[in-house]
């Protein structure tokens, strides 16, 4: 394998990819069902594709010592197919074009993505080890349907259910994600909140933030989403893949299923949102 290929490879799994293409693709599900042109959505997705980028970078280049501590065999700065600097320039080059693509948006809806990058940041940056790093996850989820509707419908805004949806949802999949991780954590120094309520409390709460959030999704809406069976099957998936997701977390404690079904949750969540676009769009 050549040296290029490998690091490519590296930058890929430092991204954070499963993550990072979850939130672009439902940015541009969530563009275009508010009726955005083909242009504008490419626009949207492509600010949202930078913003992730620079966070999954950041990640890993902020987090190698503690990578390094506990030899995290799976992270490519431990594994050396990348260096820290080449990972700092860029995530750094990332967030340069993440801030150019989000004011090419609109400088209100531009400031409210960045925003939202911002908060992702703080969490790599500082509160990640503290009792709120859940609070980079609900801002940074809440505002991504204000920046989408903002720049795609102007004089608009979200409705105020679905910006509560997806802060909810970005809290579960936080403590979820965070489960397979918790021991690695604890020895490196990390204290974030489900640190601190420990694997059994983290492995119920996910399910039950992530449930609330379908609730709202479902009942947010003035009208229905759709026939009274649809909307029961629908919640009932969400319901199962949220409880399965506390139930794996407590039972394999190093899986990665909990955050895998996390993010199924996310994506029926942002599928009904879609689907109930006239009534998230809130006129100014």
């Amino acid at each position: 394998m050549s040296s290029w290929t490998r690091t490519a490879r590296g930058l890929r799994s430092a991204s954070h990819p499963g993550p990072t293409a979850v939130v672009t693709v439902l940015a541009a599900a969530f563009a275009l069902g508010v009726g955005a042109s083909a242009s504008r959505a490419v626009l949207v997705t492509l600010a949202v594709l930078a913003g992730q980028l620079s966070v999954g970078w950041s990640n890993d280049w902020i987090d190698a010592g503690r990578d390094a501590a506990v030899a995290r065999g799976d992270k490519p700065v431990v594994a050396g197919t990348v260096s820290i600097g080449l990972l700092r320039r860029v995530a750094l080059l990332a967030l340069a074009a993440c801030v150019v693509l989000s004011l090419a948006t609109g400088w209100a809806a531009g400031a409210v993505h960045l925003a939202a990058v911002a908060s992702a940041w703080s969490y790599n940056l500082v509160l990640k080890s503290t009792p709120l790093s859940w609070v980079p996850y609900a801002v940074s989820f809440g505002l991504l349907p204000i920046f989408v509707v903002m720049a795609c419908v102007p004089g608009a805004s979200a409705a105020p259910w679905a910006v509560i949806a997806t802060a909810l949802l970005g809290v579960g999949a936080h403590v979820a994600n965070t489960l397979p991780d918790l021991e690695d954590d604890r020895r490196t120094g990390v204290r974030g909140l489900p640190h601190r309520i420990g694997r059994a409390g983290s492995s119920l709460l996910a399910p039950l933030v992530l449930m609330l959030a379908t609730v709202v999704v479902v009942l947010g809406p003035d009208r229905p989403p759709g026939p009274g069976a649809w909307a029961g099957t629908v919640a009932a998936l969400v319901l199962v893949l949220a409880a399965s997701a506390g139930v794996v977390a407590r039972i394999r404690t190093r899986s990665r299923l909990p955050f895998a079904l996390s993010m199924a949750v996310a994506v029926v969540c942002v599928v009904l949102l879609v689907m109930a676009a006239p009534e998230l769009v809130v006129p100014a």
